[in-house]
């Protein structure tokens, strides 16, 4: 049955002397607070009154420094709730519970704090596009097992929440239970999940009287020391920074970063990229990923152009003579510092500004004759720059302006993008409006102006939901000095239907079943490119028994206008269809296990793409999992580009490409707060062209070719990962990392999987060894201290 619709409102009682965190609810103030209580089921329910045997009581205290939470969750088998001991933001196999506050009340920017009853934390920041874990606040939470429940107490400062300077303060709030062995999610104020967003379900707390926005200043200084040996050469370098964080007023922060040091990213999983995109990679280093919800706006601002390939890196072999060789050339450029301002107004106007500066770049050649050097700009003194502003309205609704700059020293190329965007849904949140339009101007000696625009209609609520809608993009939009864009000079047209449930059956607790449809043009010329039909399931059975997968078929032929390479050129193929399933066990048991395989041919051809994913799993306690994944696919006689020609041939060939990855990773974890992990990835692509080679002709088919040059690829790549990472104090960290990394590419595709092995273990290798201390300071207990 629904619960009511009314909000619930808790009055929040405050305090004079501040409760000890221990997760012990002795102080007399708990017994004097109003409570929270009366859960409703979330999911895989809907509304339904909590257990009796299950229910949960929260009680709410402030004074001037912090917002305390008691929570009582109430369970005769406490000794059976499952413990998987998890790291920080990573929530396992055990119960947890979860507050959401907004002290704006605007319900669409949650803050989430989660403690789960091992007594690990997580939190998160909420906005349009989902959860945010990469955020990272500084508080206090302890857990208490007993007889007949486990009990919490939480602490959350000031200084992790953004409020007004209000006197009377009234807050949007919620509270989330999962009961993990029963797969049961309970919440305080019911949530709809037909109808809006969870953000928009929130209760009411009231009582917070004459509070006062603290001084949000915070400082991380770090120590590192990092050996790397590469082919018996070894270089040892140490840093010494600094992180800040600085609230500007009670609604915006700057966060900057003084003295970068990305040493301890994770690597990148890299792939034998044969295709005409370049592969985009996720954001691993903590300041691009943490708070940057806003900047996502628009799709414009990809964080790893900031320090990545200087813009002529591949053109230094071209500007060499006979006698001259590369002594140097970095592939990466150096980021000297960079700050971003954020935040939002009671008015729900969200500002964001990021700025960043990388350091001049230069590859070094020596003349083998004279033995004199020379040195080549590859990448000048670069500021990076992205303005936001998004005005949202009604609790669903938003209108942004996006502006991306990449502005470099000198005569090199310079871009500026703008977005303008429209996401609007109706009171009842039945449908929504989303559109936007955006220009972008490229500098390189003249000015290259571009432009696209997107416009979707979509249903939103109910069991029943579509979409329809249209993107485009002229042949001269570019986004990719600060931006991602695979793609440009398209008109593409897009339709969706789909079948949800939102009660369980006597079978399952969910499933979806999309209806799809999809036909894409060449803007410029306007030309036929493709029209696909797709067909998407998913389905979760009572047991948590996981299974879904797609069917998706091209109709007649496809013209690719981006395969050759070349503007104004076009490979013709025929269609063909790809079948794909996969299955998920329960996670809750010891062993669980993955399973993904896919087919696809091409009609009335003999190209066809397989490929198998295994991925098992074992938790062998409830502090050490082990997670193994094998992938493994092979494609057949695969028309692709190999080379253009000086002479205007674009050249083809027919390939075989199989693949093989291998992956490990594992978490032993002493406590909540310290963990040992390993990650380990070894992929391996061998490529085989035949003999007979193609030249693309002006019709978009292939003709015979007297090129004959070898193209053989054996790609071949290993990383191994071991660190230690202990939270001796909140916000504090000793991170100790050992990498050890093997990359070669040559063409001995014909290799065996034992000979191919071996042939990489005699190429150099890369051992890195680190370790960085980062010690948390807050301002307000510095000024204490001091």
């Amino acid at each position: 049955m629904k619960a009511q619709q009314k909000p619930k409102s808790v009055e929040a009682l405050r305090i004079k002397k501040p409760p000890i965190i221990d997760g012990i609810l002795n102080e007399p103030f708990w017994s004097k607070a109003q409570s929270a209580k009366d859960f409703v089921m979330f999911q895989p329910g809907d509304g339904t009154k909590e257990r009796e045997d299950k229910k949960t009581e929260v009680k709410i205290a402030y004074n001037n420094d912090a917002i305390y939470f008691g929570v009582t969750l109430y369970d005769k088998e406490p000794n059976k709730i499952p413990m998987q001991f998890s790291s920080r933001d990573q929530i396992g196999q055990t119960d947890f519970f979860l507050i959401s506050i907004n002290p704006n009340n605007d319900g669409q920017n949650d803050s989430e704090f989660v403690v789960m009853a091992t007594g690990g934390q997580a939190d998160a920041k909420v906005s349009s596009n989902g959860e945010d874990f990469s955020w990272n606040a500084v508080w206090s939470s302890a857990v208490k097992i007993n007889k007949d429940s486990w009990t919490i107490e939480v602490k959350i400062p000031y200084s992790a929440l953004r409020f007004s300077n209000s006197p009377i303060q009234t807050w949007g709030i919620n509270f989330h239970r999962k009961i993990n062995k029963l797969n049961e999610q309970y919440v305080w104020n019911y949530i709809d999940k037909k109808v809006g967003v969870l953000t928009q379900y929130a209760g009411t707390l009231t009582g917070i009287k004459n509070i006062k926005p603290p001084t949000r200043l915070n400082f991380y200084p770090y120590v590192s020391a990092t050996n790397t040996n590469y082919d018996g050469n070894s270089e040892l370098k140490t840093s010494v920074g600094m992180d800040l964080k600085y609230g500007i007023n009670e609604s915006f922060t700057l966060d900057a970063v003084l003295i970068p040091d990305f040493g301890q990213t994770a690597f990148d999983d890299q792939v034998l990229n044969l295709g005409p995109f370049e592969q985009q990679y996720s954001e691993k280093r903590a300041f691009f990923t943490e708070g940057t919800d806003l900047f996502s706006k628009g799709d414009l601002f990809y964080s790893r152009r900031i320090g990545s390939n200087p813009v002529l890196y591949d053109k230094v072999e071209d500007t060499i003579t006979s006698n001259e060789k590369i002594i140097n050339n970095p592939s990466k450029v150096n980021m000297l510092n960079a700050i971003k301002i954020s935040g939002r107004t009671k008015k729900g106007l969200g500002i964001g500004v990021f700025n960043a500066i990388t350091e001049k770049t230069c590859a070094k050649i020596k003349d083998t004759v004279t033995n004199k050097t020379r040195e080549i700009v590859t990448e000048p003194l670069a500021n990076y720059n992205v303005l936001v502003l998004d005005q949202q309205f009604n609790k669903n609704s938003s209108i942004s302006f996006i502006n991306t700059s990449v502005l470099r020293n000198g005569s090199f190329r310079d871009a500026n993008v703008s977005a303008f965007i429209v996401d609007v849904a109706d009171k009842k949140n039945k449908y929504s409006l989303y559109g936007d339009f955006k220009l972008s101007n490229i500098k390189e000696g003249n000015t290259k102006t571009g432009y696209a625009a997107n416009l979707f209609l979509k249903k939103i609520s109910g069991n029943i939901q579509y979409k329809i809608g249209s993107w485009l993009s002229n042949n001269k939009f570019d986004i990719n000095d600060l931006g991602y864009q695979r793609r440009n000079n398209y008109t593409n047209y897009y339709g969706e239907i789909s079948y949800r449930i939102f009660k369980p059956t006597n079978t399952f607790n969910e499933y979806r079943i999309t209806l799809g449809s999809e036909i894409n043009y060449q803007n410029n010329p306007y030309k036929f490119a493709q029209h696909n039909l797709h067909l998407n399931y998913f389905f979760v059975t009572k047991t948590r028994f996981a299974f879904g997968g797609y069917f998706e078929t091209f109709f007649g032929s496809i013209n690719d206008f981006y395969e050759p390479r070349t503007e104004g050129r076009f490979f013709k193929q025929n269609g063909y269809f790809n079948i794909n399933g996969w299955v998920s066990s329960d996670y809750r048991r010891k062993f669980a296990y993955d399973i993904r395989a896919s087919f696809a041919s091409r009609y009335n051809n003999s190209n066809t793409h397989t490929e198998l994913i295994l991925s098992p799993r074992y938790r062998f306690s409830n502090k050490f999992q082990v997670i193994y994944k094998f992938q493994y696919s092979k494609s057949t006689n695969e028309k692709g580009w190999v080379t253009n020609l000086d002479d205007g041939r674009i050249i083809f060939g027919n390939r075989d490409n199989k693949t093989f990855t291998n992956s490990i990773s594992s978490k032993l974890s002493f406590s909540t707060k310290s963990s040992l992990s390993l990650s380990f990835r070894y992929y391996w692509s061998p490529v085989q062209y035949d003999s007979n080679y193609y030249e693309l002709n002006n019709k978009g088919t292939l003709d015979a070719s007297t090129y004959s040059e070898p193209n053989d690829i054996n790609y071949n790549i290993w990383n191994l990962d071991l660190s230690y990472a202990w939270e001796f104090a909140p916000g504090s960290q000793l991170v100790a990392l050992y990498r050890n990394s093997i990359f070669n590419s040559d063409e001995l595709s014909h290799l065996k999987f034992k000979d191919n092995l071996d042939n990489l273990f005699k190429q150099p290798k890369t051992s890195i060894f680190s370790v960085k201390f980062i010690y948390y300071l807050d301002y307000n207990n510095l000024k204490r201290w001091l």
